[in-house]
């Protein structure tokens, strides 16, 4: 007979979907700078801050997401974040002052997306998964990093052949489609389907199903801050992680451009490159998360960030050596990209308890987006006082090398650990 498929999968596809969703919204915001400048006039700064604040919320949402979460269920946080972004995409077609774009681009979207970010990822896969929960969490994180890269030259065709409104209400269309599918397929938790996680045997596992917690959701994320605050080993996770994204969204993403452009590539060349590193990004988080079931994740964490940190004190002379070694770079910086999260993800899972796995690896996350932030403007105010972007690069390889020292720091559970205290449930 055969065996039946465990509706794990089902949740996982439709995250899936999700995360990509949201992606190619992101991946939209990108192209939208000079259609906007050109129709309207604003000035490059109005547009800068309304994808400030994107960026911003993005990060800080993470932790409160995972609260409401953690009260109302995954199923109608996906649903109301997926709505909001589809709401705030679709309208921003009709748009014709900058408040409007600060209101529609910077808040709004940048709540519904940052709602469904890696947050979402490691909530459904913790819930929902036992066995290979760090191959789940792996794509996952793969989905919304690489889908920011693939689908950004797909939507700069879209606007450059039929306008940027058009655009914006594809992918509007595509977060309601996806929004119906999360409807009728998402679930919060294996027992409304009269299930374990994947991968459970017998018949219970103690603690497996997580129930909603009583009380204000964003006073649950408070909480959980100042109870994570306390304990070492968030501190060690939170700041590699803030180095983490430093070292991609923050310098990579935002700088790669400019400095190959300086070094003589063409512009669409330097593009194809963040494209190239996508590519690679699914094969290396995917990757990652196989390790994740199967090895010690901090020994995989010090290894990511001591190899990262080497790739980007080798950029500059790869840039003065020629195409063979920037294509090294690509293809190992791809690899690497997001290739931290499943093993972070397990290591709070470890040391939080699965239940908090959503408030706690959502402020690990809002440091990786403050960590990227802070890059992002430090990198350029480094180029500016030094007139290239070497130093920013051996800094950066630097940081990497101190991330790896302070995974080194965390301690070794020898069984998962509930470090904070249990979430009043409803009974």
């Amino acid at each position: 007979m055969a065996t039946r498929l465990h509706y794990a999968w089902v949740v996982a596809g439709v995250t899936f979907l999700a995360l990509l969703a949201s992606a190619g919204i992101n991946a939209t915001r990108a192209v939208l700078v000079l259609p906007l400048e050109r129709e309207f006039g604003w000035d490059r700064a109005a547009i800068s801050l309304a994808l400030s604040i994107n960026l911003l919320l993005f990060g800080l949402c993470g932790p409160f997401a995972g609260a409401l979460m953690t009260r109302f269920g995954v199923r109608r946080v996906m649903l109301v974040a997926l709505s909001t972004l589809a709401v705030a995409v679709g309208l921003s077609a009709l748009m014709t002052n900058v408040w409007q774009l600060v209101g529609l681009w910077g808040v709004l979207v940048g709540a519904g997306s940052g709602s469904m970010a890696l947050v979402l990822g490691a909530t459904v896969a913790t819930r929902w998964f036992v066995k290979r929960r760090g191959l789940i969490t792996g794509i996952f994180a793969a989905s919304t990093a690489t889908g920011q890269l693939i689908f950004l030259p797909e939507q700069a065709a879209i606007v450059e052949a039929a306008g940027w409104r058009t655009a914006v209400v594809l992918v509007a269309a595509v977060a309601l489609s996806v929004a119906a599918l999360v409807a009728f397929l998402m679930r919060d938790d294996p027992r409304q389907k009269g299930l374990q996680p994947y991968g459970v045997e017998g018949e219970s596992m103690p603690g497996s199903a997580v129930a909603p917690a009583k009380g204000n959701p964003f006073g649950l994320a408070v909480a959980t801050l100042r109870e994570c605050t306390a304990q070492r080993d968030f501190w060690l996770l939170a700041g590699s992680f803030a180095i983490c994204g430093a070292t991609t969204v923050g310098l990579i993403a935002v700088h790669l451009i400019p400095a190959s452009v300086e070094h003589g590539l063409p512009e669409v060349t330097a593009a194809g490159m963040l494209a190239a590193m996508g590519v690679f990004d699914l094969v290396g988080t995917t990757l990652s998360g196989w390790l994740s079931d199967r090895w010690d994740p901090r020994k995989l964490l010090v290894w990511y960030y001591t190899l990262r940190g080497i790739a980007l004190l080798f950029l500059p002379w790869a840039y003065d050596t020629g195409v063979p070694a920037l294509a090294a770079f690509v293809v190992f910086y791809g690899l690497d990209w997001v290739a931290t999260v499943p093993p972070t993800v397990r290591l709070v899972a470890d040391r939080f308890g699965k239940e908090r796995v959503g408030p706690v690896f959502g402020w690990v996350f809002a440091a990786h987006q403050l960590g990227g932030s802070v890059a992002a403007f430090g990198a350029g105010a480094l180029h500016t006082w030094f007139g290239d972007y070497l130093v920013a690069f051996m800094t950066a390889g630097v940081l990497c090398l101190l991330a790896a020292g302070l995974i080194v720091g965390l301690n070794r559970p020898t069984a998962p650990a509930l470090i904070l205290r249990p979430l009043a449930t409803d009974h």
